[in-house]
């Protein structure tokens, strides 16, 4: 007889955090790396400041990220360990109440009282804090927030992708800054919004929808900008 394999299953939600990170920096990256380029380029500027634009839009954009998912995630993380503090002291104050507490958890759930205690102790001989975190609080330790993950795969995301409005501009006619620009960089943005979709679970053609027509909604406003701009300043 072949040696029984153990079933182990694999759940989207279990990508969430590093997933949500990736997928925001690069759909921002190219939707506002690729905007600010375009609104500079609309308004008859020279190709080396379109292209500076670029570069500055591409380090100030992952800088940005990567403070803002280090700020947000540290002040999930922080809850988090408030959370495990406060579980630990009632644990060392009252461990019967505690007991009790994730006993009635169970038997909310469908289990009887007496299976519930039973589950209840044996849980609690074998770890008490992680059966409380997980069964009370939701917490698993694999899953607490990681700041700097989030910070790095946001930077990083965005850097990567906001080459993309950078290239396109390198290799562009002369006369056609703004459209090889905009048509790359919403081809990305289809692509990235169904990939994303896809790794989540989910249906890819309506996420590459919507972001696709919020990018070029995005660009089509700086272009006007820039344009307009660029007739006053004439």
């Amino acid at each position: 007889m072949a040696p029984h394999k153990s079933h182990v299953e694999r759940h989207q939600s279990s990508r969430a955090g590093w997933l949500r990170a990736l997928v925001l920096g690069s759909t921002d990256a190219i939707v506002s790396t690729s905007s600010l380029m375009i609104g500079v380029a609309a308004s008859a500027a020279e190709r080396s400041a379109v292209l500076v634009a670029g570069v500055a839009g591409l380090a100030a954009g992952a800088m940005s990220m990567a403070v803002g998912e280090f700020v947000s995630v540290s002040a999930q993380r922080d809850a988090e360990r408030a959370d495990i503090a406060q579980e630990k002291a009632e644990l060392a104050s009252q461990p019967q109440s505690e007991l009790r507490e994730l006993a009635l958890i169970y038997e909310g759930r469908g289990l009887e009282p007496e299976l519930a205690a039973r589950v209840a102790e044996q849980l609690s001989a074998k770890n008490r804090l992680a059966a409380h975190l997980r069964d009370e609080l939701g917490l698993e330790s694999e899953d607490l927030a990681r700041p700097l993950q989030a910070a790095g795969i946001s930077a990083v995301g965005f850097a990567c992708f906001a080459l993309i409005p950078i290239l396109a501009l390198l290799v562009a006619p002369a006369n056609l800054r703004a459209p090889w620009i905009a048509g790359l960089s919403l081809v990305s943005l289809g692509l990235l919004g169904g990939v994303g979709a896809r790794l989540g679970g989910a249906a890819a053609l309506p996420a590459a929808l919507r972001v696709t027509l919020g990018g070029g909604l995005a660009m089509l406003v700086t272009a006007l900008i820039g344009r307009v701009f660029g007739v006053v300043a004439g």
